[in-house]
């Protein structure tokens, strides 16, 4: 895995209940992780390669009115239901914004993300 110089390298999500938060990940989105102990799971690349990002369960609990993370999807509507059916609560949307459509959830955590497609 490559990284580039100032660009968006690692996201981590702060979550009150790491097993719950995997459990969700993974089934709305098909997310992979490495596990490093009770309170990490670094989230893995699409590709395999490295890692995007991580889960972690120690420290502070999750707040609202952080950055917005924001997910792609070939489907939105199918990502609409995954999100709900894993467990995930839609805060906003679908709605349309120039480009595209997208809608904003609460994992179960309560940390709010969004997923957008091409319009």
């Amino acid at each position: 895995m490559t990284h580039t110089h100032h660009a968006l390298d690692y996201v981590e999500l702060q979550v009150s209940d790491l097993p719950t938060a995997r459990t969700f990940y993974e089934r709305a989105f098909g997310w992979t992780f490495n596990d490093y102990g009770p309170a990490y799971a670094g989230i893995r690349s699409a590709d395999g390669e490295g890692e995007v990002g991580g889960l972690s369960a120690a420290g502070e609990a999750p707040v609202p009115g952080g950055p917005l993370v924001l997910l792609y999807s070939g489907d939105l509507d199918g990502s609409v239901r995954a999100v709900q059916e894993a467990g995930g609560r839609v805060t906003e949307g679908p709605y349309d914004f120039p480009g595209g459509r997208r809608f904003h959830f609460a994992d179960p955590s309560g940390n709010v993300l969004g997923v957008w497609a091409e319009g």
